[in-house]
């Protein structure tokens, strides 16, 4: 097994892997023209394991010269439990330090009971002082172009 850096020609591969363990996405941010954008601003952060050619794990993250964050990890159901997923993030975590990012956070679905035991293992804790706040653009764009501002 080989960890890498990702590189946009490794998206079909890893949107699949993506699909299959039910990553949260959508059809903008993780569209081939999202993840070449998020590429591009982080260069260095996110990896793939390959094995004999073909990429059975992935991780994306960057930062925004403050805070590191964890976007996507995935392995092939098929594959885990085999330290793949610990190599991944050690990737990025390094790659991060590196970059001088002293900070890492990640977003995780609370029913996704396998992913939020590997992050209790990986030594992530919950921050039960914060709310996670989100607002689609998009949707905000569409609702004001709906009214007269005048």
């Amino acid at each position: 097994m080989n960890i890498r850096k990702m590189s946009i020609e490794d998206y079909e591969q890893i949107y699949d892997i993506w699909l299959i363990s039910g990553n949260g996405l959508n059809d903008i941010d993780d569209s081939k023209a999202g993840i070449q954008k998020y590429l591009t601003r982080n260069p260095n952060t996110s990896f793939v394991a390959e094995e004999n050619g073909n990429i059975i794990g992935s991780i994306m993250s960057g930062h925004d010269g403050r805070r590191g964050y964890i976007q996507h990890i995935s392995v092939l159901p098929s594959k885990r439990n085999k330290c793949i997923g610990t190599l991944l993030v050690n990737s990025a975590i390094e790659a991060l330090e590196s970059d001088g990012i002293t900070k890492v956070a990640l977003v995780s679905f609370t029913h996704n009971n396998p992913g939020n035991n590997f992050w209790d293992k990986m030594g992530f804790w919950i921050r039960n002082d914060l709310f996670y706040r989100d607002k689609s653009l998009i949707e905000l764009k569409r609702i004001n172009d709906g009214f007269d501002f005048q």
